[in-house]
């Protein structure tokens, strides 16, 4: 069935497109708001002039879509420029960053490429973990969303930072290669790796000793 194209769209699940579709509902309630992280629903949804914004999705946006809509489409995402890629949160805690946040930028065919629109920061805590650190990722996601939604709602094009993505994204291949703890790590490199991988159920740990590999769920 044909569906008319809307005029704002979310790309993001269901609990989370509640809650922002209910938001920017208050600010322009004449401009209706739909949602869906199907690609097909996305084709027949978004049409020129469409508002298209993906918020904390794995959805990728096809470019016939993003081609067709005439207008920059936004996505907002945990983890700050100089951590494109997948499971940002895990590389800082790794890599000991201080600092860590969310980012918007205007959407392309290759991931996390496209003009920066939006950065936000914050202090990273001592002693945080994956998850926690995950956690205020998302807060800072929402801040930055709220900031930046009066301009989308005015029909502005959000002015293009001069701030730089990293050179190369993670993957989920070096996300599986931080999960792997190689035979003789030391008790701090274990504990090191557990602090900023052990939250992802689906992707446990692996501990590789002499006697086998275990799997380290998280609890």
């Amino acid at each position: 069935m044909r569906r008319t194209p809307a005029p704002l769209v979310l790309v993001t699940n269901p609990a989370t497109g509640h809650h922002l579709g209910e938001y920017l509902r208050r600010h322009a309630p004449r401009t209706p708001v739909a949602r869906s992280e199907d690609v097909a629903v996305l084709d027949r949804l978004c049409g020129p002039g469409t508002l298209l914004i993906a918020f904390c999705t794995a959805t990728l946006i096809p470019a016939r879509i993003l081609n067709r809509l005439g207008r920059p489409a936004y996505n907002f995402h945990p983890g700050p420029p100089n951590h494109p890629g997948v499971r940002p949160e895990a590389f800082a805690l790794y890599n000991g960053d201080t600092v860590f946040g969310a980012t918007a930028h205007e959407m392309a065919p290759k991931v996390d490429s496209g003009p920066i629109v939006g950065v936000e920061m914050f202090e990273v805590p001592p002693h945080l973990d994956q998850r926690g650190l995950g956690e205020m990722a998302f807060g800072a996601t929402v801040r930055l969303f709220v900031r930046l939604s009066p301009a989308m709602l005015a029909g502005r094009p959000l002015p293009h930072l001069d701030v730089a993505w990293a050179p190369r994204p993670w993957t989920f291949a070096d996300y599986r290669d931080l999960r792997t703890i190689p035979p003789g790590a030391s008790a701090d490199e274990v504990a090191r790796r557990l602090r900023c991988t052990h939250a992802d159920p689906e992707r446990p740990a692996i501990l590789h000793t002499g006697d086998g590999a275990y799997r380290l769920w998280p609890v």
